[in-house]
């Protein structure tokens, strides 16, 4: 996987934070803050499929069926 650095401002208090669990397991603050980042992702996948699926019960989206899809991209 290619890494890209890249710049962000958080509070100090995330910073002692990070500082600190950093150096108690020895580990770098940036794979700490990716592993973070990617557990904090999966969690927004749920929460957006739990939205996902209100909205279509309540009515706001509707469903398309595969074989319209398939029509139109010519499968």
């Amino acid at each position: 996987m290619h890494k890209i650095r890249s710049t962000f401002t958080v509070s100090d208090f995330i910073i002692d934070e990070l500082n600190s669990v950093s150096k108690e397991l020895d580990e770098k603050k940036s794979h700490i803050v990716e592993k973070a980042l990617s557990m904090y992702f999966d969690a927004l996948d749920e929460k957006l499929s739990d939205q996902r699926l209100k909205n279509l019960e309540d009515k706001k989206e509707k469903l398309i069926p595969a074989s319209e899809v398939f029509k139109e991209l010519g499968l």
